[in-house]
């Protein structure tokens, strides 16, 4: 059965899938590859490209391209291979303002493209639509998105630097600077 939108929304926001967001987990990275692998292909290539008429099924477009194919493909070139059309995505979104019409969680992974872009005017436009949702989260949600946005921020800063990601280097067949070795030896580098 193919997955359709709701059911990439309904497994990527569940309270159980939170938790494992931002971590390297080779479980969770099989669910995704089980349950979402043929659709995140079929999102690459195009395929899915009417999920973006509506909001949520833009989102679920996003998520499709720009975050399962981190878990489907760590430490290999497909994990960025769809970033462009991620990218391209996400701003036709936001040039129709769907991102104002999800919960403010959910806004997160619409702007998350743009900070995974090595370019800078997508980096700034990253960190100020992170800016704009940390003003509008609620007080008690206020923590969260300032983590959200310290993350646009650094890596805003990273590709002010470099001009790139070098944690992606190794990977991508990419030589290294000196300066991005000694960047890549500091505790904490890379995303």
């Amino acid at each position: 059965m193919r997955a359709t939108a709701q059911d990439v929304l309904d497994f990527w926001f569940a309270g159980a899938s939170a938790a494992h967001w931002f971590a390297a987990d080779i479980g969770f990275d099989a669910q995704i590859r089980e349950r979402f692998g043929e659709a995140a292909r079929a999102a690459a290539g195009g395929r899915l490209d009417d999920w973006a008429a509506t909001p949520p099924g833009w989102l679920a477009l996003l998520i499709l391209l720009d975050q399962f194919p981190r878990n489907l493909y760590r430490d290999d070139p497909r994990a960025w291979a769809a970033d462009a059309s991620a990218q391209r995505v996400a701003l036709s979104g936001l040039a129709r303002s769907d991102d104002r019409q999800l919960p403010a969680v959910q806004r997160v992974f619409a702007y998350l493209p743009l900070e995974h872009a090595e370019n800078i005017a997508l980096q700034q436009r990253s960190v100020a639509l992170f800016e704009a949702l940390l003003a509008d989260a609620a007080p008690e949600q206020h923590r969260q998105f300032e983590n959200y946005l310290d993350y646009a921020r650094r890596h805003r800063e990273v590709i002010a630097r470099f001009g790139r990601f070098p944690h992606r280097n190794a990977a991508l067949g990419r030589s290294s600077t000196p300066e991005e070795v000694l960047y890549l030896a500091q505790p904490g580098a890379g995303f």
